[in-house]
């Protein structure tokens, strides 16, 4: 299975459904399972924005119990979208060849949706009930459930 290693807060966001986009500065082709892989990063200063602490409490973390260095979650990533950001504005037009969307709200406090960066649409996540030791990688990596190192 592919795997993508995330810092938290972000990892969990997207395990707990609340995140709905992984943004990153490159596209992807890869359409199918991706295992979310939450780094040892943890960006303290990420977890104290409102709408980021918001949504992490009502699921009852903080930046003290988010797990590390582990499979949290598993998902499909459905499309990815070129970003468009209006202005100054929280509103993100996103393109691809399948269509348009747009986002605004918490969701754009969840990614960096500037002009030219891409939205990986991820669909279907199951957060696992404990997570899984696994050693991450940068960029897309092959993942099997057998591969729980540090």
């Amino acid at each position: 299975m592919k795997a993508i290693t995330i810092i938290q807060p972000w990892a969990t966001l997207i395990a707990l459904g609340e995140k709905k986009f992984e943004t990153r500065s490159w596209p992807t082709k890869h359409r199918g399972p991706i295992a979310i892989h939450a780094g040892k990063k943890i960006d303290r200063e990420a977890c104290e924005q409102k709408e980021i602490k918001a949504a992490l409490v009502a699921h009852g973390y903080t930046i003290d119990n988010l797990p590390t260095g582990a499979i949290v979650a598993s998902g499909t990533i459905s499309e990815c979208y070129e970003t468009r950001q209006y202005g100054m504005s929280d509103f993100v037009e996103l393109t691809s060849d399948s269509g348009i969307k747009s986002i605004d709200g918490p969701e754009f406090v969840f990614g960096d949706y500037s002009t030219g960066r891409f939205a990986w649409e991820i669909i279907g996540v199951n957060q696992l009930r404990e997570p899984i030791l696994a050693k991450g990688q940068q960029g897309l990596w092959n993942w099997t459930a057998s591969d729980t190192s540090q």
